[in-house]
């Protein structure tokens, strides 16, 4: 694996700040493990009391960390979602289908006790192979 292990922990300029002790991103073995992001936006600092707000500007969260590391919502194989009430699921579901109409990653949703926030999600990435000196290879 090419580079050190501190250059694998990364911050993601423009990304939401942690809410807690965390790197918005780790790469390792041809992954991306993005940290939960929840609905506040990054530029403002205000988070839409709306559940399908949050749920895009969750969604958009998870998209700037990963291209912040050359990658994007069609390199994830695998999300995990949060919902405060999953009788939501029908709502979520139709607007997360917006951004994976086809080939969705592997994804488990579950409802669960959020502090202050409707949902939260977390997702790998795998990088596609490709052939290029990147420094950046993880």
């Amino acid at each position: 694996m090419e580079g050190d292990k501190e250059s694998r922990y990364r911050m993601i300029e423009g990304a939401a700040e942690p809410a807690g002790c965390y790197s918005h991103v780790v790469l390792a073995h041809g992954f991306a493990f993005v940290s939960g992001q929840g609905p506040k936006n990054p530029e403002t600092g205000v988070m839409s009391p709306v559940f399908a707000e949050q749920v895009r500007q969750t969604i958009s969260n998870l998209r700037t960390i990963l291209e912040g590391v050359g990658l994007g919502l069609e390199d994830v194989v695998k999300m995990n979602v949060y919902l405060t009430d999953p009788s939501r699921f029908k709502e979520y579901n139709a607007i997360y289908s917006e951004y994976f109409p086809t080939l969705p990653p592997a994804r488990t949703t579950i409802g669960c006790w959020l502090p202050g926030i409707l949902i939260e999600i977390d997702c790998i990435a795998a990088r596609r192979l490709r052939r290029s000196q990147d420094s950046d290879a993880y």
